[in-house]
C-alpha cells in the first residue's frame, strides 16, 4: 500500500531529546474525525499527534516524527514517564467508550497498519514498545480499547501476541481479583511491571493493580476486560513475556 498523506500541520510540539523508539495507538474519543483533527491543530488545546488516521483510511500528517508531539501525558511504559519524547503518537477516528465505541471499518485498519510499517522502516520500534494509550496510563485512558486489532496488527508483524493453549491455561489455576494477595498476586504485579506497565512489583490486588489487568486485557485479552485475572490472562502475561525477552535478547544480539 502507498501512503499519500495529507499535510495538516499542528504548532503544537517542541524538540525531542533523541531519536523515537516507541509507538503509541490512540482512538480520538470525540464524535467525529473533523473535530479530533480541530483540536489536535488548535494552540489553546495544547495536544497534538503525528498522525491521524480518518475511518475512510485517509492519513493526516500532523508533527515531523523528528518532533516531540504531545500525545501521551501522564504515565509509564518500560520506566519510562516522558513518552512524548520517546513516541510517534497515531490517533485513529473513533468515538471511543464515550460517545459510541464501535468496530474499526477495514480501510481504517489496513491504513494504520500501512502507516506502522511505513514508520518503523525509519526508526528501530521494537514490538514490545507498540502499545495502547491505555498501556501507558491505565487509570486514566482506555484507548484504543479492545475492540482495536492488536492480533491483526501483530500478525502484520508489529507488536507482540500470543495465544495460549488450553493445558497451559489451566495450570495457572482459578481468579486472581482485587482484595487478594499472596504469592500469585507478587507474581502477578512482578509480571506486569516487567512486561512495561508502571504497577509497582510488589503489593496486594489494589485498585491501581484491577487498572492495570484491565488495561492488559484491553490490549492483549479483549474478551475479557474486567480487572480479574483468570488463568487466560495470566496465561497470555507469560507468553508475552517470553517473547518480549526473546525479542530483547535478539536485538542485543543484532
Amino acid at each position: 500500500m502507498t501512503l499519500e498523506l495529507i499535510e495538516a500541520p499542528s504548532p503544537n510540539f517542541d524538540a525531542r531529546r533523541g531519536p523515537p523508539d516507541a509507538l503509541v495507538l490512540h482512538y480520538t474519543g470525540m464524535p467525529g474525525g473533523e473535530a479530533a483533527l480541530d483540536r489536535l491543530r488548535d494552540p489553546k488545546a495544547r495536544v497534538s499527534a503525528h498522525y491521524l488516521v480518518e475511518e475512510d483510511g485517509r492519513i493526516f500528517r500532523l508533527v515531523d516524527e523528528a518532533r516531540r508531539a504531545w500525545h501521551a501525558g501522564k504515565g509509564a511504559w518500560q520506566g519510562e514517564t516522558d513518552f512524548n519524547a520517546v513516541s510517534i503518537g497515531i490517533e485513529i477516528v473513533n468515538p471511543g467508550h464515550e460517545w459510541g465505541y464501535r468496530d474499526f471499518p477495514e480501510v481504517q485498519i489496513v491504513a494504520v497498519t500501512a502507516l506502522v510499517g511505513d514508520i518503523r522502516s525509519r526508526w528501530s520500534i521494537p514490538d514490545a514498545r507498540i502499545i495502547g494509550h491505555s498501556d501507558y496510563a491505565p487509570a486514566r485512558k482506555e484507548d484504543p480499547g479492545e475492540r482495536f486489532p492488536w492480533k491483526r496488527l501483530a500478525e502484520a508483524g508489529h507488536g507482540l501476541w500470543f495465544e495460549p493453549a488450553p493445558a497451559r491455561i489451566a495450570a495457572l489455576g482459578g481468579l486472581l481479583q482485587p482484595g487478594d494477595g499472596g504469592v500469585g498476586v507478587l507474581v502477578l504485579r512482578s509480571g506486569l511491571h516487567r512486561l512495561g506497565y508502571g504497577l509497582a512489583p510488589s503489593g496486594d490486588y489494589d485498585e491501581e493493580m484491577r487498572l492495570t489487568v484491565a488495561a492488559f486485557q484491553r490490549h492483549w485479552r479483549p474478551s475479557r476486560v474486567d480487572g480479574i485475572a483468570d488463568g487466560e490472562t495470566r496465561a497470555r502475561l507469560v507468553g508475552l513475556l517470553q517473547l518480549a525477552s526473546a525479542e530483547s535478547v535478539t536485538g542485543v544480539l543484532n
